[in-house]
């Protein structure tokens, strides 16, 4: 079997530039080592997350919000189960629909653990001990992360878990910890609260969402706490103890000897991920990984070794879905010759908890940081007649532009569908948009998108309509 390209991981990024290289015409082969394609996001992270995500939002809606609305409901209870099915089926539908794709742009899919004999050779280890060796002139590495898990937190897949095992609870849990206040925690921890679990958040920064701007930071901490969530920020855990049906947590607040103990249901270990690059036979072709098992390459996203690319979660840089499909069609479009370009200070970043947290561009720390004259405006929810119509009144929009060009540097939001308006950002953004281009363009009433407007409008000038 001979390739032009062979795409090692079948993720966002690896089908995306699977699909993309086939387009082009190159005679593809993708090589996944579990059953279904779609890695991690499709299988065990964006997409179930989601699911459950929504599931628990309609839980949490019917019980606190249903009744103002004048809708009334007897015996509300959730179905746990139900929902790890719903869940699956949601699951199921988007990996057979990778499969559909790989069919229709005739992709060769080969189940096994791929790793390199040599720069042009890729052997493939079946489930039962089976080898098959590919011959390909270019190779893409997409194998993604998997959970950073330390030791000292006796990682057993029972009562202390990750996100993988957490998707697939179908019991509600009394008391949840979650080690780590950044997306994937926040996210399931918010799931989990909705339905009625006592969630603690243990963050060793002094905020959540860190790498977020920090008036994002503060409006969705203001929320989720209102769903029930404790946070323990500055503290770090030394421990976790598990037994066969419960945990103990031994936190010490940060910079103190300050100590004490949680006891829980589960504990979620959220606190980073680190690329997964084991077994690869990196080590026969000359390509080093650093201490978080990722990839060095340079602006084409090539490898030391010619012909060797990375993508995605295996080298540097915000690990998300939509910058490894970018990525992937990069390389893809590179390889036959095209200038392609990503320019990777507009990858949005999303939240998926309720109220949503979505930006785009620069923080207003790293404009500061960066010493760029800059002027806020800031646009609140509570403001905005769809959002109280749909009693979504939680965050804000913020918009920075700069102080003399009035070119927006950067847009961050909190509230409800974030994750589809940061969209027209990102685009404004892309074109070099200013703060009054946005303000002067005609928004639909009611809409929530009104609200980056008014952001817009405060930014130019102080001149917000409506507040």
């Amino acid at each position: 079997m001979k390739y032009d390209l062979t795409i090692i991981g079948s993720g966002p990024g690896g089908y995306v530039a699977a699909i993309r290289a086939s387009q082009l015409g190159l005679k593809t082969a993708i090589i996944e080592r579990y059953a279904t394609l779609g890695g991690t996001c499709l299988n065990v992270g964006c997409i179930p997350s989601k699911a459950l995500l929504d599931s628990s939002e309609h839980y949490h809606n019917a019980a606190e919000k249903f009744t103002a609305h004048g809708i009334q409901l007897k015996d509300l209870k959730v179905d746990m189960p139900q929902m790890i099915k719903r869940k699956d089926e949601v699951v199921e539908q988007t990996c057979n629909g990778i499969a559909f794709l790989m069919k229709k742009n005739k992709i060769d899919v080969h189940h096994g653990h791929g790793s390199f004999k040599d720069k042009n050779t890729i052997i493939v280890t079946k489930d039962d001990g089976t080898t098959e060796e590919i011959s390909t002139d270019k190779t893409i590495i997409a194998t993604g992360s998997k959970p950073i898990v330390p030791a000292a937190f006796n990682y057993d897949k029972k009562r202390v878990i990750t996100s993988t095992e957490a998707l697939n609870i179908d019991k509600i849990p009394k008391r949840m910890v979650v080690i780590g206040g950044g997306v994937i925690g926040l996210e399931l921890g918010s799931v989990f609260a909705r339905l009625g679990t006592e969630v603690e958040v243990v963050e060793y920064a002094d905020r959540i969402i860190a790498t977020m701007d920090k008036d994002c930071s503060k409006e969705l901490m203001r929320s989720l706490k209102k769903t029930g969530l404790k946070f323990h920020l500055k503290h770090a855990v030394t421990e976790v103890k598990a037994t066969s049906r419960s945990v103990t947590v031994n936190v010490q607040k940060r910079d103190s000897e300050e100590t004490f103990e949680i006891k829980a249901d589960y504990c979620l270990v959220a606190i980073g991920r680190r690329a997964y690059t084991d077994k690869l036979g990196l080590e026969n072709v000359g390509i080093a990984t650093d201490d978080r098992g990722r990839v060095e390459v340079n602006a084409h996203l090539e490898t030391a070794v010619p012909g060797i690319y990375a993508i995605g979660d295996v080298i540097k840089g915000a690990m998300l879905a939509h910058k490894a499909e970018e990525e992937g069609t990069f390389v893809a479009e590179t390889i036959v010759g095209q200038k392609p370009h990503i320019d990777y200070n507009l990858i949005p970043g999303v939240v998926y908890t309720w109220p949503e947290v979505a930006a785009v561009g620069k923080t207003e720390d790293e404009l500061k940081e960066a010493g760029i004259p800059f002027k806020a405006g800031k646009f609140p929810f509570k403001a905005l007649g769809r959002a109280r119509a749909s009693m979504d009144t939680e965050g804000m929009v913020k918009v920075l532009a700069h102080q003399e060009t009035d070119e927006i540097l950067g847009v961050h939001m909190v509230g409800p569908r974030t994750a589809d308006m940061i969209a027209e950002a990102v685009a404004l953004m892309e074109f070099r948009a200013s703060a009054e281009d946005a303000s002067r363009m005609s928004h639909a009433h009611p809409t929530y998108t009104e609200a980056f407007k008014e952001a817009a409008l405060a930014a130019t000038a102080d001149r917000a309509l409506h507040i």
